[in-house]
């Protein structure tokens, strides 16, 4: 079939299985994949890579193509099987492979699927960093198989030992053992927290449990706040501690408070920066540039240093290695921790450890841990299709010109009392809007005065 180039992303790949890409366009991904990482790797004898799928139907049959083009290239490949995207890095960045590819879309619908690429390290390959080349190499489809064939070694328990690693991370006799409602909307974080909670304190509630390529309850990406309604009912009839839900793949994670509350990521974001700058004094931060003030508010009086980033995990984690900060979030649910030699990627587990540790030692339930950073007052993202997303920005930006201004992602405009961001999304003709404010009306009456700007009322 004929590849649709569109679904070469900023961050990975990803499109509608046999209608955008199919098995063979896996395989050719498998044979650029190999060709560019050879080239970099060109004083190398062998190079050896992880591969890695979620639950969806087509997974399967897309890996093991995948997997035949990687070893028809001359690579050597370790076969983790199932799992998560933060496992797919932790394989990739503990063990010293020299890269790997997964196959996920992430939160996408039933009928995506797609593939996360790294290099070693789990650094990323974005759109910047040669994702557009695989892109024209799988297009031109001129490949020379390698003399060699590359090997194939089924590698197991890579979980247990990713366990082990993130329970390193905190100190479990000072984690009371808390009621936790868990809601992985059937699909890879299901596999870490059953993992994890054999060896952390906690009473767990599972819901929509087991893995279900169709998502049979509710879309895995709980950046909507509807597909968290199910978690917030629940933490209340069970009259549980907190809820904790994970996207499809398994890289980010939310939270809720005691009282059934959403607890916004950017306040996650912020006291997690706290705690990090507990243990590295003066260290940098990174966040991107979406409204979620705490953030930086809480890195300076605690003697932090702010990065500010574009949106997208692949950016912000190249920003992160960059300027060396120890702990970097998006204000989407990505929490990364930089552990240098050993990568920066997602680390959902030690994220659950830290926070459970910190409602622990407080003494407070969590919703009254949280209270100081609810200080400010968010729309939530809100998506409108335009016809010109770069003339829309453009028109918001001489209509708030009065603002200071921001280009770095979009246009960032910030007044006294009320800051916003606004972006074009990466696949379709959207601007996404994300505003605060430092009370609820003012909010609500800020959102409508912009989006009725973006949407032309």
């Amino acid at each position: 079939m004929v590849i649709n180039p569109e679904i070469f992303k900023a961050y990975d790949i990803r499109g509608i299985y046999q209608e955008d890409f199919d098995e063979e366009m896996a395989y050719k991904l498998g044979l650029a994949y190999c060709q560019m990482r050879k080239k970099e790797l060109s004083n190398q004898e062998s190079v050896t890579v992880v591969v890695a799928m979620d639950m969806r139907n087509s997974s399967e049959s897309l890996q093991n193509k995948l997997i035949e083009g990687l070893r028809d290239g001359g690579l050597n490949v370790i076969d983790i099987g199932l799992a998560a995207t933060p496992t797919f890095y932790f394989a990739v960045a503990n063990y010293g492979y020299d890269g790997g590819i997964l196959v996920s879309a992430s939160h996408n619908p039933k009928e995506y699927n797609g593939f996360k690429i790294v290099r070693d390290k789990a650094s990323p390959v974005s759109g910047k960093t040669g994702m557009m080349d695989l892109r024209d190499l799988v297009i031109a489809d001129n490949f020379a198989k390698s003399e060699k064939r590359g090997n194939l070694e089924i590698k197991k328990n890579v979980l247990e030992s990713q366990v082990e690693h993130d329970l390193k991370f905190v100190n479990l006799d000072k984690i009371k053992s808390m009621k936790i409602v868990i809601d992985p909307a059937n699909s890879m974080g299901a596999l870490y927290f059953d993992a994890l909670f054999k060896k952390a304190p906690g009473e767990i509630v599972r819901m929509y449990w087991d893995l279900d390529g169709t998502f049979p309850n509710h879309e895995a990406d709980p950046l909507k706040f509807e597909n968290m309604a199910d978690l917030q009912k629940k933490v209340i009839e069970e009259e549980a501690d907190l809820g904790i839900a994970t996207d499809g793949d398994g890289d980010r994670i939310f939270f809720v408070d005691n009282k059934g509350e959403i607890v916004e990521p950017g306040i996650v974001r912020a006291f997690l920066a706290k705690i990090f700058l507990e243990e590295n004094p003066g260290a940098k931060i990174a966040y991107d540039i979406r409204p979620g003030k705490i953030t930086p508010d809480v890195i300076l009086e605690n003697g932090g240093v702010p990065i500010l980033t574009p949106v997208g995990h692949s950016l912000i984690k190249e920003q992160a290695i960059k300027e060396g900060a120890v702990f970097a979030a998006e204000s989407s649910g990505h929490m990364f921790i930089n552990m240098k030699e050993k990568g920066c990627y997602e680390v959902p587990m030690i994220i659950a450890l830290k926070l459970l540790e910190a409602i622990s030692e407080s003494g407070k339930s969590f919703s009254e841990y949280v209270a100081p950073y609810r200080k400010y007052f968010h729309s939530g993202e809100i998506n409108s299709v335009v016809e010109s997303v770069q003339g829309k920005i453009e028109e918001i930006k001489k209509i708030y010109q009065n603002g200071e201004q921001n280009d770095l992602d979009g246009v960032t405009v910030t007044y006294n009392d009320w800051w916003f961001n606004i972006r074009g999304s990466n696949t379709e003709p959207k601007i996404r809007l994300n505003l605060e404010a430092r009370n609820k009306d003012l909010m609500e009456e800020k959102t409508k005065e912009v989006l009725a700007v973006i949407r032309g009322k």
